[in-house]
């Protein structure tokens, strides 16, 4: 079996610096994977508007990639990093605000009902990271709606200013996904973050044992989390393909 590194995240370890910090903030694989989401979402249009769907993956990224995982940081350091609280804080108020500018540039073309999808974006930001309301949303449920089907959803809506079937049924798919993506992740976060020492072993019929330590515990789902966000970048990426050539 591979044997894992230390750090408080697969895409966060080695040496400390700088750059390590702000890769492990921005969490690339899993940026990534609900990115591909808002792809998916603008690819079960009838029409693809390819100008809409840069500014809604930017507007993502904004929002999702630094907004959401600045403000994650700054609320207990879970990623042990060296950045100061003002660039988080600062990061944050740009992210979101980057975010919140694009979507007010975007009611022009898709009408208001855009607004709707901005302040329950800016609410999932806000609430799941920062874990208000007694962190009524900063739960698996509230995962897999925010950072799963909520990408579908506002992506879909800003291609045809409506929400199909197709899009409700791709949401479902995505929040999925993501509750699979929380339930492999979290004993995986634990592990890495909180726990010093892993003790036990597996008696099998043949009487061969095989001991229970950390990278037992560790690699098999590092490497699903790996194979699925590449598998869902490759998946949007796909339908991209069959978008353009067609």
């Amino acid at each position: 079996m591979t044997k894992s590194v230390e750090g408080p995240a697969f895409y966060a370890t080695g040496q400390r610096s700088t750059w390590r910090d702000v890769r492990a903030v921005l969490h690339p694989p899993y940026t990534a994977w609900h990115l591909s989401y808002v792809v998916l979402g603008a690819m079960i249009a009838p029409h693809v508007n390819w100008t809409t769907l840069i500014a809604t993956l930017l507007a993502f990224f904004l929002a999702v990639g630094i907004a959401a995982h600045a403000l994650d940081e700054l609320r207990g350091r879970p990623l042990g990093t060296a950045l100061p609280a003002w660039l988080l804080s600062g990061a944050a108020a740009v992210g979101l605000g980057g975010a919140v500018a694009l979507g007010a540039i975007g009611i022009t073309r898709v009408g208001f009902g855009l607004l709707a999808f901005m302040v329950v974006g800016a609410f999932f930001v806000l609430a799941y990271d920062l874990e208000l309301f007694g962190g009524l949303v900063h739960t698996d449920l509230g995962f897999a709606l925010s950072w799963g089907a909520f990408p579908v959803l506002t992506s879909a809506y800003a291609q045809t200013s409506t929400i199909s079937w197709s899009a409700v049924v791709l949401a479902v798919a995505a929040a999925l996904l993501s509750a699979a993506q929380r339930n492999l992740s979290n004993p995986v976060r634990m592990i890495r973050r909180r726990v010093t020492s892993v003790e036990g072993e597996i008696r099998f019929a043949d009487g061969t044992v095989r001991p229970i330590d950390r990278d037992f515990l560790l690699v098999p789902s590092e490497r699903a989390l790996r194979s699925l966000s590449i598998a869902m970048i490759a998946l949007s990426v796909a339908f991209v393909l069959v978008r353009r050539v067609h």
